[in-house]
């Protein structure tokens, strides 16, 4: 199944909460192309101007996603399919990104595509239109970009504590420990939880167990060649079954079964250093 898949980056404004824009494009596939997507700790806003994916959810149950919509955390791996052409545009916002977009908890964006005009009423319809009827990538981060600048408040409050500890996890790819990171910050690690659940929807933990996991995951793609035991250890897990253990939970997969078909898209979103 091949796609051509592109990143962009936001203007300066919007750099703060936007970590690129993405598209993706690929024609109708001639067979079974479920594909998994990995967690990796960032929101996504998606725009599908091309036909539409079905997402499946508990085992074998399916459900068409819509037109537009945000989906939040990814506590799992989430599995789609094309059924059609495939004609994305995306916002990736970083993991505390989302935040000063929306009233809605964060809990409640979490595993599921929630439509656009739940979270923005009919600017989340105009701005769908707008998105699905422009004739280029530019003219779409244009109107997104409007969009966005139109929703943050003058007044964002950007938790420096927050910020911090992201910038410590994904600069050591996830190998700080949450009490490095709150002795950094000057913090309890309780009360560093309490401001992750509340801005990123994920604890410390499982933000840096993602940001480890695709930064492994980065290595697998790579043309290097690496047995399980040196994975492991680069990547500093306890061992090769912790290693197995959590591959397993964030991608469904063993490592050994994890390449093919069903992995382009993670190929094409974490293959390379965005």
């Amino acid at each position: 199944m091949a796609m051509t898949y592109e990143t962009f980056q936001p203007s300066v404004n919007l750099r703060p909460f936007v970590k690129c824009y993405w598209t993706l494009i690929g024609e109708k596939p001639s067979h079974n192309a479920t594909q998994t997507i990995v967690p990796d700790g960032c929101f996504e806003m998606i725009f599908h101007y091309g036909d539409l994916y079905r997402q499946f959810s508990n085992g074998n149950n399916a459900f068409i996603q819509p037109r537009s919509f945000v989906i939040g955390q990814l506590t799992k791996p989430l599995q789609i399919e094309p059924i059609g052409i495939t004609r994305i545009f995306s916002v990736r916002f970083k993991p505390n990104g989302f935040f000063p977009f929306t009233y809605m908890p964060l809990k409640g964006l979490e595993n599921k595509p929630v439509p656009l005009n739940s979270l923005f009423g009919s600017k989340g319809d105009l701005i769908t239109k707008a998105i699905l009827e422009a004739s280029s990538t530019i003219q779409r981060i244009e109107l997104i970009e409007s969009f966005l600048d139109q929703l943050v408040p003058s007044n964002v409050f950007i938790d420096s504590v927050v910020k911090s500890s992201i910038d410590i996890i994904l600069d050591t790819n996830g190998h700080t420990s949450i009490n490095q990171i709150s002795a950094v910050n000057k913090t309890s690690r309780r009360q560093l939880e309490r401001k992750f659940s509340c801005t990123i929807g994920l604890s410390p933990k499982k933000l840096s167990k993602a940001v480890r996991m695709v930064n492994t995951i980065r290595v697998m793609f790579s043309n290097e060649k690496k047995n399980l035991t040196e994975l492991a250890y680069e990547n500093e897990y306890y061992d090769q079954s912790h290693f197995i253990k959590d591959f397993k939970e964030f991608t469904g997969f063993t490592p050994k079964a994890f390449y093919g078909d069903p992995l382009i898209m993670s190929k094409l979103f974490y293959g390379q250093n965005i």
